[in-house]
């Protein structure tokens, strides 16, 4: 197993036709944006990768947008992309690096610990001249375990526990939102923070659309007060930035930090929870 969640586009370019290697494209785009997956995806895509949707993989029955499904839905919709147990898995975005962690937290959440992310995803392969695909992609269906990981994911009242608890829960949306200076992009939810909470935001944690460094990711939650040795759960709008925390401790070596699956999306809905502003 490689002993950082990120690869280099080299390292993939070098692996393409490796037999047991698959790429995972996973476009996302916020709310009232018009692009969809399935075009983005057909325009422009490394070769061999299949589309994951982190939309249609996801819990249908819960009113939430892209919560984790359960391991039985899951296992049968990526076996379907063509993905096997005994697969490396190497996921990438259209942005540099966004939706990739979701999924890469996806599939370890799933058993699934041969995962790992692009490293400045496809805009980076895209700069480096390297090749590209287009067209839709049929695959032939794989055979597919999940062993759900229960310790990677947190629900509302873990949250509220670990909040109660001093547990260190860091929240990767922007300042503003974090502040509740901006609104949020989901229509009629507040912004602001659970009290308690570390704002430590994804953009902060990317430099040109790749994770930071290991001493600068170390140094941004040190400076932010974070102690790095000690319990962490991630959170952000709709649990897909929270995913890039997750991600960048396991860089330096933290693989446990569980991501809230409902985040802030869940916790602003509710009727009976706190919400602090300012920083």
């Amino acid at each position: 197993m490689h002993h950082d969640p990120i690869v280099s586009t080299q390292w993939l370019a070098d692996r393409l036709k490796e037999p047991d290697l698959r790429i995972v494209d996973a476009p996302f785009y916020m709310p009232g944006d018009p692009r969809t997956k399935q075009a983005e995806f057909e325009k422009e895509h490394i070769p061999g990768a299949v589309l994951f949707d982190i939309d249609a993989i996801s819990d249908k029955s819960n009113p939430l947008p892209h919560m984790l499904t359960s391991p039985e839905a899951f296992a049968a919709s990526v076996g379907a992309l063509g993905i096997g147990e005994g697969h490396r898995i190497v996921v990438y975005d259209h942005i540099g690096l966004l939706s990739a962690g979701r999924v890469w937290w996806n599939f370890r959440a799933m058993g699934h610990d041969e995962v790992y992310v692009l490293d400045g995803g496809l805009p980076r392969w895209i700069a480096e001249g390297r090749p590209l695909a287009s067209g839709p992609v049929t695959s032939i269906t794989q055979p597919f375990t999940a062993k759900f990981r229960p310790e990677l994911v947190r629900d509302i009242d873990q949250v509220k526990a670990a909040l109660s608890n001093n547990v260190q829960v860091l929240d990767a949306r922007a300042r503003d939102r974090f502040q509740g200076t901006a609104p949020e992009p989901r229509p009629g939810l507040p912004s602001g923070h659970m009290p308690g909470a570390f704002n430590t935001p994804h953009g902060e944690l990317i430099a040109n659309g790749a994770l930071k460094s290991r001493e600068e990711l170390e140094a941004l939650f040190k400076a932010e007060g974070v102690d790095l040795d000690q319990p962490i759960v991630t959170t952000c709008g709709s649990g897909v930035s929270a995913a890039i925390i997750a991600l960048a401790l396991a860089r330096l070596g933290r693989w446990d930090a569980p991501v809230y699956d409902g985040s802030w999306t869940e916790w602003a809905s509710q009727p009976n929870v706190d919400i602090a502003t300012g920083a």
